[in-house]
């Protein structure tokens, strides 16, 4: 997800306790004394902001009310040292999320703060480029991110293979790390992971007969489910030892061992011919550049007749082209080598191997509740994650992280979608 891709209102409203505040203007706060030369460049920017307000409480001084050019929601960034505008100006969003891991700013309400930044593009452009040379240095890193065989192994350990006792510790009992989906009368986690997967199940129309492949397997929880609620025979594969150590252990202590394969595979070394494909929020990890190769493995791997239905992430098609030429927080600190498609370009991909599209649903909404329920259990459980490792810029990492997809899913800037294909 990225904050240069933006479409919609974003959350947010005046917070309690404003009234008493010293609230002061843009052009009065220009004129105060101990404001570094970074700092008043990044308040003369605020001059772009189109929708929304953004009040900034600056170290030990007043807060600036920076308004956009139309109403919105409302936003508090609360700054503890001015080099937060060094940071912002030199490597635009990336330099933001630096900013806060370093503790020189916070917000009450991430999600607010990072929605009012997607839905102004003016501000996105002026500010949070950064620096040419920054973004080519950015570019560079990622491109050496690419996902070849041994590049996958590494960029998937680099967030999969935290620990089955980190992601333990905030996921549902299901270990399921993806959209959930919640159908009226559905409001625990758990309960909406198990109507996601049966969603993702009646677009195969999986029954008794089939061998379902799963490209991408997490902890199991699909292959489980389809074995045991549908009764298929499933062969999935990770290339994240720590989850493939977990499924396996699973599947056995479920019974499940005789009608479950877990492999520790790539999906490019796949052989063979499978009733249907299914495939969780696997895409996003492939990158571009391999695009083309996943669909014509996909293609060769479905039996005639049979069809494939995925679960992926996507970005507004307006924003796919701006998207594409930079890199983002996502991809420098969090996935590696990932890419989202646009929901075109994902169609345009299959179809070159000769997918077509078939039914797509899309669940937007039902991604960020599941982002905000996750973002509360993982604060929750993290003074137990500290004897693991994890430290104070970790929790502020992936607090960031979990708000940043979370603002992305509000604002509409990108969203989920579950597509089924076939052979045209």
């Amino acid at each position: 997800m990225s904050l240069s891709s933006t479409a919609g209102p974003c959350p947010g409203g005046p917070a309690p306790g404003l009234i008493e505040r010293d609230l002061i203007e843009r052009d009065r706060a220009l004129q105060l004394g101990g404001l570094t030369r970074w700092m008043r460049v990044l308040l003369r920017l605020a001059a772009h902001l189109e929708h929304g307000t953004v009040l900034m409480t600056l170290p030990a001084g007043p807060t600036v009310v920076l308004r956009g050019r139309t109403k919105g929601p409302v936003a508090e960034i609360h700054v503890h040292d001015q080099r937060m505008a060094k940071r912002i100006l030199l490597k635009g969003g990336i330099g933001f999320a630096e900013s806060h891991l370093a503790g020189e700013w916070d917000s009450p309400d991430l999600v607010a703060l990072l929605g009012i930044a997607n839905v102004n593009d003016a501000l996105l452009d002026k500010v949070l480029d950064g620096a040419p040379v920054t973004r080519l240095l950015a570019r560079l890193g990622h491109a050496l991110n690419r996902n070849s065989r041994s590049g996958s192994r590494r960029n998937i350990a680099h967030h999969y293979d935290l620990g089955n006792r980190f992601y333990g510790a905030w996921l549902d009992p299901s270990m399921t790390y993806s959209a959930a989906v919640f159908p009226p009368g559905v409001d625990d986690l758990a309960g909406a992971q198990a109507a996601k997967y049966d969603l993702l199940a009646g677009k195969l129309g999986l029954g008794p007969d089939h061998h379902l492949l799963e490209i991408g397997c997490g902890w199991g929880g699909f292959a489980e489910r389809a074995a045991a609620s549908f009764g298929c025979r499933v062969t999935a594969v990770t290339i994240s030892a720590e989850q493939y150590a977990f499924a396996r252990r699973r599947i056995f202590e479920a019974g499940l061992a005789e009608r479950v394969e877990i492999r520790l595979q790539d999906y490019r070394d796949i052989r063979g011919r499978f009733d249907h494909i299914a495939s969780i929020e696997m895409f996003e990890a492939v990158g571009e550049r391999y695009w083309p190769v996943f669909f014509d493995r996909v293609a060769a791997l479905l039996a005639p007749g049979g069809r494939a239905a995925l679960q992926v992430i996507t970005i507004a098609e307006t924003y796919f082209p701006r998207y594409r030429r930079h890199v983002d927080f996502i991809q420098k600190y969090v996935f590696p080598g990932g890419m989202l498609p646009s929901p075109a370009a994902f169609e345009r991909a299959a179809a070159a191997a000769g997918l077509a599209r078939g039914e797509v649903t899309a669940h937007g909404p039902d991604y960020a509740r599941t982002l905000a329920a996750w973002r509360g259990r993982f604060l929750a459980a993290f003074d137990d994650l500290r004897p693991l490792g994890f430290d104070d810029r970790f929790r502020r990492l992936w607090t960031y992280y979990l708000a940043y997809c979370e603002a992305g899913f509000r604002t509409a800037s990108i969203d989920v979608m579950q597509v089924a294909l076939h052979k045209g």
